[in-house]
Order: structure tokens, then C-alpha cells, then sequence
């Protein structure tokens, strides 16, 4: 009857630890689907574009990768530079950097 009783709190646990996860790369899918769709019908510029413009102002910065405001039509890029992250948010639609964090 024990093991009953710490059976289920050790996997109530890992649900809930593996749950953020998954609800992680679900939206990173519907983030890319959504960037992927509106770069199709022509509103913003694909990510390599955005990339290819931005990586090299970035000098010896780490890049991290890509996220994507559907609503915003913003894509932001993440980078490291001497243990601070810096986020640099782009326009998709000219590739214009909206700001730049230090």
C-alpha cells in the first residue's frame, strides 16, 4: 500500500515538470507556423533575411535564436555578449531594428 502513496506524488511531480516543456515547444511550433504563414502571403520578411541583416552588426555576440510576435509582426533575436543577454526586436515587415536592449 506504500509504494501506492509515493507513487503517485513522484508522478504528479514529473507532470508538472515536464508539462512547461511541453507546452514550450507547442508554442515555439504555432511561433514558426504563424512567422512561416505570414512570410508565405507576403506581410513580413523571412527569418534568414531578418538574420542575414542583423547577425553581422552583432560583432563577437553569441546568437541564441529567433522568436516571433505574430501580432506584432516583430521578430526578436537573442543574443550573449560577456554574460549579458541582449534582445534586438526587428519590424518583419521592412526589417527595421525597432530597439536594441544592452
Amino acid at each position: 500500500m506504500l509504494k501506492k502513496f509515493t507513487f503517485l506524488p513522484l508522478l504528479v511531480l514529473g507532470v508538472a515538470l515536464v508539462a512547461p516543456q511541453w507546452a514550450s515547444a507547442s508554442d515555439r511550433r504555432s511561433e514558426q507556423n504563424e512567422a512561416r504563414a505570414q512570410m508565405m502571403a507576403g506581410k513580413v520578411k523571412s527569418i534568414r533575411s531578418i538574420e542575414d541583416r542583423i547577425l553581422p552588426r552583432m560583432g563577437d555576440s553569441e546568437y541564441i535564436g529567433p522568436e516571433f510576435d505574430p501580432g506584432a509582426q516583430v521578430y526578436r533575436l537573442k543574443f550573449i555578449r560577456d554574460g549579458r543577454v541582449i534582445f534586438v526586436d526587428v519590424d518583419g515587415r521592412t526589417g527595421t531594428i525597432l530597439r536594441q536592449s544592452r
